[in-house]
C-alpha cells in the first residue's frame, strides 16, 4: 500500500526547489464561498480555485536541447477569460530564471526552427491589416527573451492553417487543415461540401459514407483533414504545395490526416533527411464508423498516391517514430481489430531490410507515448502502471523494458516526454495533489523541478492526503483502489464514491481540470475510487475482463472497494454516501440505481447510457459497442438488454442529479433525458442539467463553475450532518 500527502510535506519540498523558478507570483486563494470542514487551518480548495488554476503547455526545444519555450494558460477569476502567456527557459544552468516573452500576438502550437527561430500558429490580422486567419509565422528569439518582429511563414488565402511541422533540414514545412478531397490546392473556398446539395441548409447523407456525425461535429464527408507540403525559401512558404494523400483521388488515399477528433502532430513525422513524411491516416469510407484501423502511410512527396506501411494489419496503428539516423522507424499498435482498448505494443520496422519485430511483445503494458533518445540507441516510452503512469526506456536491439525511477518512487502521471542531447529528458508530471510542472533529469536518473506554474498556490490550500489500497474483487482478483481525503479533517467524513469512464481507464493518480479528486474532497468528503474489472494499468486480462460483462464484474468491484475504503479509515461515516460517474461511470451510475438502489443518499450521472439500444442506434464510433457487447444490437441483443440499465427502471429509489451536453454524441443528450423522465415519473427527487455548447466534455470555464457548483450543492443537500430522508423534497 502506497501512501502519499500532498500540498504538504512533498508540496513544501518541490516549493523550496522550484519556488525561485516561478513563472509569475500568484495571489492565495480566497476564503470566500470555501467550504466550513472542522480541522482546516487553511482554506480548502474550491471550485473557482480548480477553474482559474494556472495551466502549464508542452514544451517546444529547440535542436540543441538548451532552450525550451512553454505556455501557462491562466484564467481571469472576475471574468473566467483565458489567456496563455509564455516564457523562455535556459536549460543549460540548473536554477535559471523562466523569461516572460512577447510574440506580440496571440499564439499556439510553438516550435522551434532553423536558427533558433520560433514558429507558432496565430490567427491575429497582420499588423499592416489584412484578413484575420490562421497562419504561420516566426520570430527571432535571443536567450534573455528579447522577440523580433513576426514575420509570416505560411499564408493561405481563403483557409485556415490547423498545424504545422517544420523538415529537420528546414527546408520544408508540412502544413494541415480541412481541405476538400477533390482540391489539388490547399484552399478552395468555392467548393460546396457534396452534404450541403442546397437550396435549404439540410444535411443530406448517403448510406455508403462515413461519419454522418463525430464527437461534437457533423460531418461533412468529402472535406477532410488534409497535409500538403510546402518548399521554404528565406523562411517562407513556396508554391502550391505537394499533398501527402495523393494529388488525384481516385488512386490516392481518402482519409483524414490528423486523425479525427483527436489527432494532432503526433501523426506527422518528418525522416531525418527531410525527403519522407511518415503519417497517421484512417480511410474515410463506409467502414469507418466501425474501424479502428489507422494505419501509417509514407510518402516521398512527389503527389504520387501514398505507401501504406501497415497495410498487413487491420487494428490500430499510431504514433510514427524515424530513428535519428533514418534507419529504422517505430510506432505503437495493437493486435485485434475493432478494439479501442487492446494493448498497444511498440513495433520497430528496419527500413533498410523490411525485417519487422514487435519489441514488447513479452511486456503486459499498453505504451501511449513514444520517442527515441538523441543519440538513438534507446527509445523513451510511458505506460499506466498501477495507477501511475512511468517513464520507461526500451532498447531497441533486444525489446528489453526497464522502468525509470525519474520522481523517487512517486512518478504519479509523467507526460510530454522530451528527449535531449547528453541523455537528459525534459518531462511533465502531475497527480491528485497537483497540476502539471516542467521536470529535467539528467541521464534519466532523479528529476529536478524547472517550473513553479501551480505549486506554490497549491501549498496555499488545505493539505490532502491520498491513500492506495487492494482488496479481493471479483473472481478474488486483487484490485486497487484510491482514498482522498482532506489530511486535518475532523469527524465523521461523508463518502463519494468516484466511478471513471472509459471504461476502459482508470482514476489514476493524475491532475484533472474536470473530474477531480482533490476539489471534491476539499469540500469535505472522503472521495473513493476504485479500479474495477475493465481498467488499464494491470494487464491486457484485467482490462478485456470487462467485455460483455458491464453490469457484473464491475459492479461487484465496486461494492467490494467501496466496503473495503470505508472499513479501512475509521472517520469516514459510510452511512452518508453519495455515488458519481460519467460517461461508462454514468453509465453504471444508472446501473447502481436499478441493481444497488439502497446504499447511496444521492447520485451523479454525467453522460451515462440509459439504455443500451437506443444508445447503440444513436453514438458515432460502432466499433465501441460492438466489441463491448459482442457486435451490433441486431446480433447481440440479449447482452445488450442483461447490462440495459433501463429494464430495471422498477427499482429506482435513489435522488440523482443528471447532466448532459447537447453536443454529445458520443453518448447522445437524449440518453440523459430518458434517465430524467424515468426519475420524474416515479417522483424521486432528482434535477437536469443540460450545456447547450458542450461536448462529451465540460470545457469552458463558466460552465464548468457551474457544473462543480450545481454537483456539489446537490451532495451538500443529501449529506449535510443532519441527514435528511431521500424523500424530502428539500424545500
Amino acid at each position: 500500500m502506497r501512501h502519499h500527502t500532498f500540498a504538504g510535506a512533498l508540496i513544501a519540498a518541490a516549493a523550496v526547489l522550484a519556488a525561485p523558478l516561478a513563472a509569475e507570483d500568484v495571489p492565495p486563494p480566497s476564503a470566500a464561498a470555501a467550504p466550513q470542514v472542522p480541522g482546516l487551518a487553511t482554506p480548502p480548495m474550491r471550485a473557482r480555485d480548480l477553474v482559474t488554476m494556472p495551466r502549464l503547455g508542452a514544451p517546444a526545444v529547440n535542436g540543441a536541447g538548451t532552450l525550451a519555450v512553454y505556455g501557462v494558460t491562466t484564467t481571469d477569476p472576475a471574468s473566467l477569460a483565458r489567456s496563455t502567456a509564455f516564457y523562455l527557459l535556459d536549460l543549460t544552468k540548473p536554477g535559471a530564471q523562466p523569461v516572460a516573452i512577447n510574440l506580440g500576438m496571440k499564439a499556439s502550437d510553438l516550435a522551434f526552427g532553423p536558427g533558433d527561430r520560433l514558429h507558432f500558429l496565430s490567427s491575429d490580422a497582420p499588423a499592416g491589416g489584412g484578413e484575420a486567419r490562421s497562419r504561420v509565422w516566426r520570430v527571432t528569439l535571443a536567450k534573455d527573451g528579447q522577440v523580433g518582429m513576426p514575420e509570416v511563414v505560411a499564408d493561405i488565402p481563403g483557409a485556415d492553417i490547423a498545424g504545422f511541422k517544420l523538415a529537420p533540414t528546414g527546408t520544408a514545412i508540412a502544413l494541415w487543415g480541412e481541405v476538400p478531397r477533390g482540391c489539388e490546392r490547399f484552399a478552395c473556398p468555392d467548393m460546396t461540401p457534396a452534404n450541403l446539395p442546397g437550396p435549404g441548409n439540410g444535411r443530406l447523407y448517403e448510406e455508403t459514407g462515413g461519419f454522418i456525425r463525430h464527437w461534437d461535429t457533423w460531418a461533412s464527408p468529402d472535406v477532410l483533414n488534409r497535409v500538403f507540403v510546402f518548399g521554404l525559401e528565406n523562411g517562407r512558404a513556396v508554391g502550391d504545395g505537394v499533398p501527402l494523400d495523393g494529388t488525384d483521388p481516385a488512386t490516392g488515399l481518402v482519409g483524414d490526416t490528423p486523425t479525427k477528433p483527436f489527432g494532432g502532430g503526433e501523426d506527422i513525422a518528418w525522416s531525418p533527411d527531410g525527403k519522407l513524411v511518415y503519417f497517421v491516416a484512417r480511410k474515410s469510407d463506409a467502414n469507418e464508423p466501425t474501424s479502428t484501423n489507422l494505419d501509417i502511410w509514407v510518402s516521398d512527396l512527389d503527389g504520387a498516391a501514398p505507401v501504406n506501411l501497415t497495410a498487413g494489419n487491420a487494428a490500430m496503428d499510431t504514433a510514427p517514430a524515424p530513428s535519428p539516423d533514418g534507419r529504422y522507424l517505430a510506432w505503437l499498435a495493437m493486435d485485434r481489430p475493432t478494439y479501442e482498448a487492446d494493448r498497444l505494443s511498440v513495433r520497430l520496422l528496419d527500413l533498410a531490410t523490411g525485417k519487422l519485430r514487435n519489441l514488447t511483445a513479452g511486456t503486459d503494458l499498453s505504451f501511449d507515448s513514444l520517442a527515441w533518445d538523441a543519440a538513438g540507441q534507446n527509445l523513451i516510452a510511458t505506460a499506466g502502471d498501477v495507477l501511475d503512469t512511468p517513464a520507461f526506456r526500451i532498447d531497441p536491439a533486444t525489446g528489453k523494458v526497464t522502468k525509470l525511477d525519474l520522481m523517487a518512487g512517486n512518478e504519479a502521471h509523467i507526460a510530454n516526454t522530451v528527449p535531449l542531447p547528453g541523455g537528459r529528458l525534459l518531462f511533465t508530471r502531475d497527480s491528485i495533489g497537483a497540476p502539471a510542472e516542467l521536470y529535467l533529469s539528467d541521464a534519466l536518473k532523479q528529476a529536478r523541478p524547472l517550473t513553479d506554474v501551480a505549486t506554490t498556490r497549491m501549498g496555499q490550500m488545505a493539505t490532502i492526503v491520498t491513500r492506495r489500497f487492494s482488496f479481493a474483487g471479483a473472481n478474488g482478483d486483487t484490485v486497487w483502489g484510491q482514498i482522498t481525503r482532506l489530511a486535518d479533517q475532523e469527524g465523521p467524513i461523508p463518502a463519494i464514491l468516484y466511478i471513471h469512464g472509459g471504461p476502459q481507464g482508470s482514476f489514476n493518480d493524475a491532475w484533472s481540470s474536470r473530474w477531480n479528486p482533490r476539489v471534491v474532497a476539499s469540500q469535505g468528503y472522503a472521495v473513493i475510487s476504485v479500479d474495477f474489472h475493465g481498467s488499464t494499468g494491470y494487464g491486457q486480462a484485467f482490462t478485456d475482463a470487462i467485455n460483455r460483462d458491464w453490469g457484473g464484474k464491475p459492479l461487484e468491484d465496486l461494492q467490494k472497494g467501496f466496503a473495503a475504503a470505508i472499513a479501512s479509515d475509521p472517520q469516514i461515516d459510510g452511512s452518508r454516501a453519495c455515488a458519481m460517474g460519467a460517461s461508462y461511470g454514468g453509465y453504471m451510475i444508472n446501473w447502481i440505481e436499478g441493481r444497488w438502489p439502497d446504499r447511496f443518499d444521492c447520485l451523479v450521472q454525467h453522460d451515462g447510457i440509459f439504455d443500451t439500444r437506443s444508445f447503440y442506434y444513436a453514438t458515432e464510433e460502432l466499433w465501441f459497442p460492438r466489441w463491448d457487447f459482442g457486435g451490433s444490437y441486431a446480433e447481440a441483443r440479449d447482452t445488450y438488454e442483461k447490462w440495459n440499465p433501463a429494464n430495471y427502471v422498477e427499482n429506482w429509489q435513489t435522488p440523482m442529479l443528471v447532466v448532459t451536453s447537447e453536443k454529445d454524441f458520443r453518448v447522445p443528450y437524449s440518453q440523459g433525458l430518458q434517465s430524467f423522465t424515468a426519475l420524474k415519473e416515479r417522483g424521486i427527487p432528482s434535477q437536469l442539467l443540460v450545456f447547450p455548447e458542450e461536448n462529451h466534455w465540460v470545457l469552458n470555464a463558466r460552465n464548468s463553475l457551474q457544473w462543480h457548483e450545481t454537483v456539489f450543492a446537490w451532495l451538500a443537500r443529501w449529506l449535510k450532518a443532519d441527514k435528511i430522508d431521500k424523500t424530502d423534497n428539500g424545500e
